[in-house]
């Protein structure tokens, strides 16, 4: 039996009326893989104005519907208060469904009837 800790996962990444299936290995840093499979987390102007996925610019936010819990200081504010968490924070360690925000608004909180 192989060892499933090893396996790819699968991630879902939903913009818009588009859906994308990527597979993604374990352990792998979900802005990289997102970054990696031109699929950006960022709006236009904060494509190459961030901070490199250092966790301190909060440009490149996605909401996760389905996957691991927020285990970095801003994401868990980030839940707690229904702002995107950072995807250059989560760590791919298990299937997940992550949806792309509308980045005209920055940090744009889910309302009231959210998710």
């Amino acid at each position: 039996m192989s060892d499933p800790s090893g396996d790819p996962v699968t991630v879902v990444v939903v913009d818009g009326d588009e859906r994308t299936e990527l597979t993604v290995e374990r352990g792998r840093n979900l802005r990289r893989a997102l970054l990696d499979a031109d699929l950006s987390p960022y709006a236009r102007a904060t494509r190459r104005l961030n901070c490199g996925g250092r966790g301190l610019c909060a440009t490149c936010g996605v909401r996760i519907h389905e996957g691991p819990p927020p285990d970095h200081w801003h994401d868990r504010l980030a839940a707690r208060f229904g702002y995107p968490r950072l995807s250059c924070q989560v760590t791919v360690d298990e299937a997940m469904t992550v949806e792309f925000v509308d980045k005209r608004v920055w940090g744009a909180r889910e309302s009231e009837g959210g998710d």
